[in-house]
């Protein structure tokens, strides 16, 4: 096949060859949706057009990351960030801190994680430290404050982000999660929360999507270093 075309037909789907090209990272596989056969096919092809890095596919569920482990033995299954990567991952440049409110916001903060680390980002992760016990996030505010970009992810009432930039002056991503009781309404509450924050440098991305917020701080982190 060739890799001088900006796209490759595979029938239910035109792979974006030129995204590296064009924004210095692939395409991704949002892989929630489509069939096992699918990923896997996706993969291998982006994996054909950018041998030298990792290619990530994102919302992976059972059924596809055990054909992707069958077809595609060097990938790597994340269990936690629901994600699958194919090929090395990049030398990491500038450093992405991705904080949690809880351990239940686990599975969001490690799809940032990862995405921040495929898309060229060193990581460190620090999880519970929410509001309830707010003491836990001043016992490691120097860590916060040595990160080129914060990403904080937070469900129930999505205060965290708002404690976070009210401390440190560190580009900050916060991520709202579907975690909480009824009220949280799948998220929203949270959503609202940081939209609404009255820290200065809150920058929000969508309920639940890890993906964006690392992409995003990883080329913060790039461009600061």
């Amino acid at each position: 096949m060739r890799d001088d075309q900006p796209t490759a037909d595979l029938g239910f789907a035109r792979v974006d060859l030129d995204r590296e090209r064009r924004t210095g990272d692939p395409e991704v596989v949002y892989a929630d949706g489509k069939t096992p056969e699918q990923v896997v096919a996706i993969l291998a092809r982006l994996h054909d057009a950018h041998p030298t890095r990792a290619v990530l596919a994102t919302r992976v569920s059972a059924e596809a990351a055990a054909l992707v482990a069958a077809e595609l033995p060097s990938a790597v299954h994340d269990a936690e960030a629901r994600a699958v990567t194919l090929g090395p991952l990049p030398t990491p440049q500038g450093r992405v801190c991705v904080v949690a409110a809880g351990t239940s916001d686990g599975p969001v903060a490690a799809e940032a994680a990862l995405a921040a680390h495929v898309h060229g980002a060193g990581v460190e992760r620090i999880t519970d430290v929410g509001v309830a016990g707010i003491h836990r996030l001043f016992a490691v505010r120097d860590r916060l404050d040595d990160a080129d970009c914060l990403i904080v992810v937070a469900g129930m009432e999505g205060a965290l982000p708002s404690v976070v930039g009210g401390l440190v002056g560190v580009p900050m991503i916060g991520v709202p999660t579907s975690v909480g009781y009824g009220a949280s309404f799948g998220g929203l509450a949270a959503l609202l929360a940081m939209l609404n924050s009255c820290a200065p440098g809150v920058t929000v991305v969508n309920i639940d999507n890890g993906y964006g917020a690392g992409v995003a701080a990883a080329r913060i982190a790039r461009r600061a270093r």
